[in-house]
């Protein structure tokens, strides 16, 4: 088991020289703790803990903050080049898969269920993670987690295409918070020259794999499929096998939604989960069904125009 991000040695160093960064630019902003808070926004403490260097800042709450702060891209510069997670180990059975991803130059994923580790906000991680481990053991599993994920935020990031099953905005995690902030989440990272995110619908008549899977290139050209069963991953690279998946994957990426259309039907589902903690079960299905077919139609022709949102009933 891997040891959480600490307060010692290079990291805690590098952490604490970015939190000064950021009260610096804050502070000439002439804003309080408060006030920068609420224009990003959110909660006081992450920025208190941040500027302390107690609190790994994610890429989405930088980036907004060196826009406020006019720090000219500083700050994401900085942030990209902290090992926030030098002391982290992966489980035995996963570690070969995370060896892989920090060398590799493509990444294609289809998820369902739950959205894909490389573009989990820590609050889902730990629901995750707190739902089978105790808390010390989620929190380094978190911390695993979010280390996989620096390579790909970086500014000449890896490729990085997700086909995401709708069911994976269904399940609820946590709670609705935490899937409003996953949503948001997912819409940041969809935003990068690097990352792609296409939604599946479940309606739609599509051919999905049957579980799953990520299709790896590496450097040297190798390509593997990896799969997941319970405590186990699995590794094929017969090209035969491989060419049999990235077919499937292909058209199944092809047939759902663009990456412009996956980011609207997003964008539904984070307002479909209110402060109640509603998630989809209130939505509108009939209201659903016709904004799926709105979608198909501006595949087959004109100009594609941000869809409509629904509206609380």
């Amino acid at each position: 088991m891997g040891r959480r991000h600490d307060n010692s040695g290079a990291t805690a160093t590098s952490a604490a020289l970015f939190g000064e960064l950021l009260r610096h630019h804050r502070e000439r902003a002439n804003l309080s703790q408060e006030q920068l808070a609420a224009r990003i926004p959110c909660d006081r403490s992450l920025v208190t803990r941040v500027e302390a260097g107690t609190r790994v800042p994610q890429l989405p709450f930088v980036t907004r903050c060196d826009e406020l702060l006019g720090a000219d891209g500083m700050l994401v510069s900085l942030w990209s080049r902290v090992n926030w997670y030098p002391h982290v180990d992966h489980p035995d059975w996963f570690r070969r898969r995370a060896e892989m991803e920090a060398e590799a130059t493509a990444l294609r994923e289809f998820q369902t269920q739950e959205v894909p580790g490389l573009l989990q906000t820590p609050g889902y991680a730990h629901a995750l993670f707190s739902q089978v481990l105790n808390e010390t053991a989620a929190q380094e599993r978190v911390a695993a987690r979010m280390s996989r994920q620096q390579r790909f935020l970086a500014p000449d990031g890896p490729l990085l295409i997700v086909v995401l099953d709708e069911s994976a905005l269904r399940n609820l995690v946590g709670d609705a918070a935490v899937m409003r902030g996953q949503c948001a989440h997912l819409l940041a990272m969809g935003r990068r020259p690097n990352i792609r995110i296409h939604v599946a619908p479940a309606g739609a008549r599509l051919v999905r794999p049957a579980n799953s899977l990520s299709l790896i290139t590496l450097p040297d050209g190798h390509q593997w499929v990896y799969s997941e069963s319970l405590d186990r991953g699995h590794f094929d690279s017969d090209p035969s096998i491989y060419a049999r998946h990235v077919r499937t994957y292909d058209v199944l990426r092809a047939d759902a939604l663009s990456a412009h259309e996956s980011a609207a039907f997003i964008s539904d589902f984070a307002e479909g989960y209110w402060a109640d903690g509603t998630a989809s079960g209130h939505w509108d299905m009939g209201q659903e069904q016709l904004q799926r077919q709105q979608r198909r139609q501006l595949r087959r022709g004109g100009p594609r125009i941000r869809g409509h949102r629904r509206r609380r009933t």
